[in-house]
């Protein structure tokens, strides 16, 4: 059973989803594919360690201390290739951008419009950096949580 809890975010309340070992979710409340592949599941307000770990690592993002996102456990559910995609947006490093293009051939993948759509989909935003990824042109499209917050995430990581 999926345990929720909330961390007031500078850009917005945040929804925190975990088992009782990781972290399966993190979701601008109100975002788009907000908790997918939770729906008609019993999520049961409580706080567990997951929760914890994540609240004091997002504490540390928001007051810009890089922090590194292997001392989380993480368990998101996604297809293999979301888990692929998902794996090369963890590997983008604080304060620096790529484009859907450059992962797509990064990642051996003949379409960017099917990268967006697992960057779209990532259910750990902030944590998985789908943030730093931009349309060909440097512009800032796609994100989950909303343009606006994706320019504030982008401008703190400066």
């Amino acid at each position: 059973m999926p345990f929720k809890s909330y961390y007031p975010s500078p850009l917005g309340l945040i929804s925190l989803l975990a088992d009782e070992e990781s972290l399966l979710g993190l979701y601008f409340v109100g975002q788009a594919y907000f908790e997918r592949g939770f729906e008609g599941v019993q999520i049961m307000e409580q706080e567990v360690a997951p929760h914890q770990e994540a609240k004091l690592w997002l504490d540390d993002y928001f007051a810009g201390r890089k922090p590194n996102p292997s001392r989380l456990r993480l368990a998101p559910h996604g297809t293999a290739f979301q888990h692929r995609v998902w794996s090369a947006l963890a590997a983008i490093p604080y304060g620096q951008t790529t484009t859907y293009g450059q992962l797509a051939s990064a990642l051996n993948c003949k379409s960017a419009q099917a990268i967006g759509s697992a960057v779209g989909k990532n259910p750990l935003s902030i944590i998985v950096p789908c943030h730093r990824v931009l349309g060909a042109d440097g512009s800032l499209t796609g994100y989950a949580g909303g343009i606006e917050r994706k320019a504030a995430l982008l401008e703190l990581e400066k």
